[in-house]
């Protein structure tokens, strides 16, 4: 039986546990606003993929996010000259910098204030050497060699180190930069993280006869364990996730050592375990026992290989078969799928060809044990195979918790669903899936191992597109139809149609001018709205909300005319008059000249932006669209004194 070794330090560290959990609490607390990540958030792909469907975005830039959306700066760092840029913008950055690596980014800032020349030790197209390198102007020399090194010139040099790179590296410079007697500040910046899993890797490398290294082949620590691992044990393997398992090649070791780079998460760890227990050990004692039968006779069937034979003879309690060999099958009344009160001699009789699966090439007794269910279940396989070829839905339900997933029974059958198929969320642990059944597609057989893999995952995905397609093609533009407020933007709101959404632009939600959405919506307003464009290749939806309503301007004769009186509320003032919109979209002009009965040389003193106020209808001019207003007009004989200028002393 194999075994399976997993390194002592492994899976996510700190800085990258806190990362994500920062961003999770961002997608628990905002839910209304637009989350970016500023580059992958880690570098594996299953937890990307797991953020992409949460709704959270990349970024590579500042000016690729607007004001008000939420960016999170990962693990890695960033520049200074980002940060700047973010409080510009208006962004609202949240810092999930590694504290190692905000450490490193303090340290050079410092030191380049004091006019020192900062050396990194590490590799200049990593996102993290990137960042440190912007907290120093960008005038960092960078080395990742010994011949790099030799190239080191100057005086007051200033040496850091990428958090990820091997301690070996950094000795090699070291011992280069001492060799030309150089006045250099030393700082060993390797995370302390990086340093246990390097050492655990290398130690468990000498004593295994294979490795498998799991982790994403972007990520540098991940990358770098597999180099250590390979220089003790050259059965080495580098792998994103169970697709890449090498089977074939871990079959044949006795000894397998796992370790994982600081990304990898740890349901991906324990899925690769799981699935090599399962797939390498079971499969080495088949093999064993495949060679015991072999030894004990060449002529005899081999276990779970189908017979055909004649029945010899006919009991209560089994049926003696003659297969043409040496020894005689036994097929017992427990192997046989028998009906309420039905008898074993109901069945067969003596002469009777018969069909069975041998699960056991001696009885205790000589004889070759055989099973009529366990060929049943080869039908089951049928079906199964069926499935995966056909791409059609099965129910199976799931019967045990295991590392990486859930064993799920269909009929006689088991499969594995791993943990990231379980659900087309993020699942941690299996519980609330036990004993439940779920319709699922078959990914993978293998019906000489007796292994198949279930997806409950793309089931609902699948579901999910058809609502979705279902969705769009009940959709036409011009309808008219009713949606949810989702989440505002600065430059309109969002509305649910029943699962796709919808963009409300600010300059349709009303025939007035807005300054934000919020002025005449709020998130859950139910609303109907016109159907402006319709792009389902890329997923978008234009809205209109002052559609549904007529323009002021189309039914002006219904509701004003000259002469009448009106309310409105002062909106805009200018040197020659103040505007006052009677209506969203429907402004009129109060000349300076009709705001009193006195001579008004600055409008300001008498009328304010927000103000209510009465005003006649003097004019409208439908060709040019514009009203003219009077308020004086609104005044009676009494109240024109209040406007007249005080009359001078008559002397």
């Amino acid at each position: 039986m194999a075994e399976i070794i997993r390194a002592e330090n492994s899976g996510f560290c700190f800085g990258v546990k806190q990362a994500i959990e920062k961003t999770e609490q961002q997608i628990y607390n905002n839910k209304d606003k637009k989350i970016y990540t500023c580059g992958p958030l880690i570098h594996n792909q299953f937890v990307i993929d797991h953020l992409a469907s949460q709704g959270v975005g990349i970024i590579y830039e500042p000016e690729q996010a607007h004001r008000g959306d939420v960016v999170i700066v990962r693990s890695h760092g960033e520049t200074k000259r980002f940060f700047d840029d973010a409080a510009k913008r208006g962004l609202e950055v949240v810092d999930a910098t590694c504290p190692f690596v905000n450490k490193i980014h303090q340290l050079v800032y410092e030191a380049h204030k004091q006019g020192k020349k900062i050396v990194i030790v590490g590799d200049r197209a990593h996102p993290e050497v990137t960042g440190i390198n912007g907290w120093c102007d960008n005038t960092a020399l960078i080395v990742n060699s010994k011949e790099e090194a030799d190239a080191i010139m100057g005086e007051n040099l200033f040496l850091v180190c990428q958090t990820t790179i091997k301690k070996e590296l950094l000795d090699e410079i070291i011992q280069v930069v001492k060799s030309k007697n150089m006045e250099m500040e030393i700082n060993n910046t390797i995370c302390n993280a990086t340093k246990e899993r390097q050492e655990s890797c290398e130690q468990l490398s000498k004593k295994v006869e294979a490795m498998v290294i799991v982790g994403g082949k972007n990520s540098s620590n991940t990358r770098k364990l597999y180099e250590i691992s390979k220089k003790n044990c050259n059965n080495s393997f580098f792998i994103e996730n169970i697709k890449d398992l090498p089977l074939k090649q871990l079959r044949k070791c006795n000894k397998i050592g796992v370790a994982a780079g600081a990304s990898t998460p740890e349901c991906v760890i324990k899925e690769v375990i799981a699935n090599m227990s399962e797939m390498i050990t079971n499969e080495k004692n088949s093999m064993e026992d495949f060679m015991d039968e072999i030894d004990a006779s060449l002529r005899l069937p081999r276990t779970g290989e189908i017979v055909d034979g004649k029945v010899h003879q006919v009991t209560d309690r089994e049926v003696i078969v003659n297969m043409g060999c040496k020894k005689d099958g036994i097929l017992p009344v427990e192997e046989i799928t028998l009906e309420e009160g039905q008898k074993l001699t109901d069945l067969f009789k003596e002469g009777d060809e018969i069909q069975a699966k041998v699960i056991k090439t001696d009885d205790g007794d000589g004889g070759i044990l055989l099973s009529k269910k366990k060929l049943e279940i080869n039908e089951h396989w049928n079906e199964i195979n069926e499935a995966l070829e056909n791409k059609t839905i099965i129910t199976v339900k799931v019967v045990k918790q295991v590392n990486g997933g859930v064993i799920a029974a269909y009929k006689e059958v088991t499969g594995f669903i791993p943990l990231s198929q379980l659900s087309d969320k993020f699942v941690e642990n299996a519980d609330e899936f036990m004993g439940q059944t779920l319709d699922v597609k078959v990914t993978r057989v293998d019906q000489k191992r007796g292994r198949a893999v279930f997806s409950h995952k793309i089931v609902l995905n699948e579901e999910k597109q058809k609502k979705i397609a279902a969705i769009w093609e009940g959709l036409h533009v011009d309808d008219i139809v009713e949606g949810t407020v989702m989440r505002f933007t600065d430059y309109g709101a969002f509305v649910d149609l029943g699962g796709i959404d919808g963009l409300l632009h600010i300059s349709e939600i009303s025939w007035g001018k807005l300054k934000h959405p919020q002025e005449v919506l709020q998130i859950g307003d139910t609303v109907k709205v016109k159907i402006l464009s319709m792009n389902e290749e890329k997923g978008k939806i234009s809205l209109g909300l002052k559609q549904t309503i007529p323009e002021p301007w189309s039914v002006i004769d219904e509701k004003y005319e000259v002469g009448q009186v009106v309310s409105g509320k002062v909106v805009q003032i200018k040197e020659y008059g103040a505007f006052v919109e009677l209506e969203p979209g429907l402004d009129g002009l109060v000349h300076i000249s009709e705001v009193a009965h006195k001579r008004v040389t600055n409008i300001a003193d008498e009328l304010s932006i927000g103000q209510e106020a009465q005003a006649k209808i003097l004019e409208i001019d439908r060709e040019r669209k514009r009203i003219s207003l009077s308020i004086k007009e609104t005044l009676d004989a009494a109240d024109e004194t209040v406007f007249e200028e005080p009359a001078e002393d008559a002397e």
